[in-house]
């Protein structure tokens, strides 16, 4: 965004011109509209919203940082949040409705038509970072019966299909998923071959209680362009494509680099400072502990460390630069599900394993350089023997330390108070997702659905 535009906008918001704003707002991508929400000063981003009104694309809003969006729909009625998320696709409008308290998401979800009403309100009901929730329940599903060209005739005449898709599904009369067809070979098939005849055999679907990083895995794996979500009875009920794994991605890759540095996963550059300061507090807390602990026992030698005080610095830095570089391996192994109990052992071995080699090798250089130095052979021969020591532990802490804080979660049973109960089924993985069971909502509906 650059700064004379921004500035315009600003003013048009500050004087209240609704017809100004929309000239300048009008050829913006949602995207670019994002940007600018989150260059415009706290207070004028409400406005900005209230005054666009219903020429606002609502999904400029699933494009700032979390922080912003709920500052934003705070200061927003209800009814302006219903007639917003109205018009858009359910993954988006379920983004948006998520950041609110419970209440105010029953009173918008009130507002709405019934089908949209209680398709938003399943999708809220599951994980945050599950298949469930990313999906959008708007797809094309036909029955295994249909030829090709009564497909392509449907395409061609229904208006209320999703605004971009690339496959299309078949289901048989129970809703339960067959396998995919993508566009290109739709169209090259003859008119009066069956959906049947033409379904992808490597079809790669998710179940709705899956774990997002594991299903952009799975887009990665098998360079996917969309996937079927199917419930616990197989049941289609969603699809997800690669435009959500693209921000998940983004996602567990600001996790890992926030990892590394001891920095909150929630932490936003729009959070403010109070929250970040206590965000931060106790990594900082435990990196004092640390150095009060390495303090007192050089402490123990001081008399030693003042004559040759020159190389303290040149032991303990080189077991934290090794520490560094064995715990980016492992958080970044952790985060992709490379690094688990099966392999473990032969990952810390191999760190082990390394470590000793580079430490042996720098024992040589810095042994035989303190020896020089100062003319004490004993001493490049304790040199030596601590930077192989302080090269392990480093090694050994870099590795241990993020697999004991990846600790595994255990099973439990919750009552929402809403008449659902969900049962949880945790697996090992720390981020792992759950499935739950439903009573409370009758089966979702199944958009731009035929032949059921």
């Amino acid at each position: 965004m650059r700064a004379d535009f921004v500035e315009r906008v600003q003013q048009a918001i500050t004087a209240q011109d609704s017809a100004a704003l929309r000239e300048l707002l009008g050829d913006l991508h949602q995207a670019d509209v994002g940007d600018l929400i989150e260059a415009l000063e706290p207070e004028l981003r409400p406005e900005l919203v209230k005054l666009m009104g219903r020429d606002l694309d609502f999904t400029a809003l699933t494009e700032v940082e979390d922080t912003v969006r709920e500052q934003i729909l705070a200061e927003l009625p209800p009814g302006a949040v219903a007639e917003g998320v109205r018009e858009l696709d359910s993954d988006d409008a379920v983004a948006i409705l998520a950041d609110l308290p419970k209440d105010e998401q029953t009173e918008i979800l009130e507002r709405l038509p019934p089908p949209k009403r209680v398709t938003l309100a399943r999708s809220l009901l599951y994980p945050e970072n599950s298949a469930g929730r990313r999906m959008q329940t708007e797809f094309i599903a036909v029955p295994p019966a249909w030829t090709v060209g009564r497909t392509i005739d449907y395409l061609r005449e229904t208006p209320d299909l999703p605004e971009r898709f690339w496959e299309v599904y078949v289901v048989d009369s129970a809703g339960r998923l067959q396998g995919t067809v993508a566009l290109d070979r739709l169209l090259r098939a003859k008119r009066l071959v069956s959906t049947a005849d033409v379904i992808d055999e490597e079809m790669h679907s998710v179940r709705v209680s899956d774990d997002q990083g594991d299903v952009a895995r799975l887009f990665e794996h098998y360079d996917l362009v969309a996937t079927p979500v199917v419930d616990e009875r197989d049941r289609l009920v969603g699809v997800i494509t690669f435009d959500d794994i693209v921000d998940v991605i983004e996602q567990e890759a600001e996790d890992e680099i926030r990892a590394l540095g001891g920095v909150g996963r929630e932490e936003e550059l729009a959070d403010p400072v109070w929250f970040v300061a206590r965000g931060r507090f106790n990594w900082l807390l435990v990196n004092l502990a640390t150095a009060f602990l390495a303090s007192s026992v050089l402490g123990l030698f001081e008399g030693e460390l003042q004559k040759m005080v020159a190389l303290a610095p040149i032991v303990a830095s080189q077991g934290g630069n090794a520490a560094t570089q064995t715990m980016t391996v492992a958080v970044r192994a952790l985060a992709r599900h490379e690094l688990s109990s099966a392999n473990a052992a032969r990952i810390i071995l191999r760190e082990v394993l390394v470590a000793l080699v580079n430490g042996l090798a720098f024992a040589i250089i810095t042994g035989v350089a303190a020896a020089a130095w100062f003319k004490v052979p004993d001493l490049g021969v304790v040199i030596g023997l601590a930077m192989i020591c302080n090269l392990l532990a480093g090694a050994l802490g870099g590795i241990l330390v993020p697999l004991a804080l990846h600790r595994d979660l255990v099973g439990r049973v919750r009552d929402h108070g809403d008449g659902c109960r969900w049962f949880f089924f945790v697996s090992r993985h720390r981020d792992a997702v759950v499935r739950a069971q439903m009573t409370a909502l009758s089966d979702p509906p199944q958009l731009s659905v035929v032949g059921q």
